[in-house]
């Protein structure tokens, strides 16, 4: 099945890729082009990544834009519960594939917190994300099992962080797979960003997003919260 035959809402547009390379420039570029836009015509500008091994490529294509990076502010629209030294870490990953260059200029607010709990440590990354400047691009990514963020199927607090009125920015969420402890941001910080863009890759990704938008329970498959919004997908078998 290609990506053209899915059944995609008006507000979804999908940039079919030829391959990973040619995903992870042009995502880049795009990226970029809507930040110099909020630096034109505001004085910054402000980006929400995903994390995992899938962006490595993006984000290093990303490092050599040519932006004005201290105006940017960036953040992790997730992160495991383990500390930047550790190899699972998001924001160690944005410090070896970002954060390099010109690009080591820009101001990153991370959710990690070292704390006696979880739940502690989500609330001190909710009281830090007040500070985050409204949202202009945010790239997600999508788990086989219909994830987004750490936004997981079966999850405790998954209902309050799908909730699109919640007050919370920041939640404790759980993992199927190792490392379990997460934090995410909720959907309703997500929803808030002016571009939202889904980067997907390969058969089994366009097989979920089909999964996706067959159904209509969020709790099953909680990318659904976010594909009838306006959304750019771009994807590369």
């Amino acid at each position: 099945m290609a990506i053209s035959e899915l059944q995609l809402p008006a507000s979804v547009t999908v940039y079919p890729l030829a391959d990973g390379p040619t995903l992870a420039a042009t995502l880049a570029a795009d990226v970029a082009g809507r930040l110099r836009q909020a630096i034109a015509s505001k004085g910054q500008a402000c980006v929400v990544l995903s994390g995992g091994r899938s962006p490595v490529p993006f984000l290093e294509k990303l490092a050599g834009e040519a932006l004005d990076w201290s105006k940017v502010t960036v953040s992790l629209a997730d992160e495991r519960w383990v500390p930047v030294e550790h190899p699972d870490s998001n924001a160690g990953l944005l410090a070896r594939h970002l954060f390099r260059g010109a690009a080591a200029k820009a101001r990153f607010i991370g959710l990690y917190h070292s704390a006696a709990s979880l739940g502690i440590a989500a609330e001190q990354a909710d009281e830090a994300l007040a500070a985050l400047p409204p949202i202009d691009v945010l790239v997600l990514g999508m788990g086989d099992d219909g994830h987004t963020a750490s936004l997981f199927p079966a999850s405790p607090n998954l209902l309050e962080g799908l909730n699109p009125s919640s007050k919370r920015r920041c939640l404790p969420l759980l993992a199927p797979s190792v490392p379990r402890q997460r934090l995410s941001m909720t959907r309703a910080l997500l929803a808030s960003a002016g571009l939202t863009l889904l980067s997907v890759q390969g058969a089994g990704k366009l097989a979920t997003l089909r999964a996706a938008l067959a159904g209509n329970d969020l709790t099953e498959m909680p990318i659904r919260a976010f594909l009838h919004d306006p959304l750019s997908i771009y994807w590369c078998p």
